[in-house]
């Protein structure tokens, strides 16, 4: 058995012993009477793509759990929050809506109007509050090393509409900001193949913040050079989170798969 179906079917055991926990399972339950599991839709953020939560992924679908990845735009908070509220309006059935870095800010505004969605789950992700952008955030505490690693590259916006600009990582100086924690190899990969996020995005305000009514989880990856861990605990705190604790560079959903599924389905246990 590999390791990862082995981290599965603990995973597995783990929900089943939250069930019976609290009373909601038992060997005389019929199968038709379980309850229907949430689908989890995770959101990535900027400099990455739905790739990145390829391992938690595996883990919830070995647990039994639907799983949407959607690609998320990365041209400003309001489009891409939009976009993701369109998918979540194709989906019956409880919702738990997690995400990394600016997806974070993407779910606070996307989860609004939507009662399905029955947890916020933030990994190493900004959960900003009205009017807060990304790189507010990133900037309000010290330890952030992403503004001086971003290289700005400009775009022609359609119709002749002037502008736009791309923010990119410097691929010198990806591995130490981004993903410290994982090989060289996978670095130079992620880095070459890094999806730019707007700066326009990254420097949009937020609306109305779904976790004032939305029950949130948060994990804080303590080794963040992106989001200082600093400005996630202060998120954290804000947003009445759950919150868990790993040392983790920025990606915790890459280098510790197993930690950030734990967290998706500490959620699923208390809001089912």
């Amino acid at each position: 058995m590999t390791p990862l179906r082995r981290v599965g079917r603990l995973l597995g055991a783990l929900v089943t012993s939250c069930a019976l926990i609290l009373g909601l399972g038992g060997a005389t339950v019929s199968a038709s009477a379980a309850p229907v599991k949430p689908t989890v839709v995770l959101v990535h953020g900027a400099f990455a793509d739905a790739s990145g939560f390829n391992q938690v992924i595996s883990l919830l679908q070995l647990a039994g759990f639907p799983v949407i990845a959607p690609a998320n735009p990365l041209r400003d908070t309001t489009q891409d929050a939009a976009y993701i509220s369109s998918v979540l309006d194709t989906i019956t059935g409880p919702v738990i809506l997690a995400a990394h870095s600016y997806g974070g800010i993407v779910i606070t505004n996307a989860a609004r109007g939507h009662d399905n969605v029955k947890a916020l789950v933030y990994l190493g992700a900004f959960a900003p509050d009205e009017g807060e952008s990304a790189l507010q955030l990133a900037q309000r505490f010290p330890g952030s090393e992403l503004g001086a690693a971003l290289i700005a590259r400009p775009y022609p916006l359609p119709g002749g509409a002037g502008q736009g600009t791309d923010g990119y990582i410097d691929p010198a100086k990806f591995r130490a900001v981004f993903a410290a924690d994982l090989p060289e190899s996978t670095t130079r990969l992620m880095a070459a193949t890094q999806r730019p996020g707007s700066v326009e995005g990254l420097s949009g305000p937020s609306g109305a913040p779904a976790w004032k009514t939305v029950p949130s989880w948060y994990l804080i990856p303590a080794q963040d050079k992106v989001i200082p861990a600093a400005a996630q605990r202060f998120m954290a705190k804000r947003a009445g989170s759950k919150v868990t604790e790993i040392d983790s560079s920025h990606v915790v959903m890459i280098s510790h798969p197993a930690a950030a599924t734990a967290v998706i389905l500490a959620a699923y246990a208390a809001t089912r």
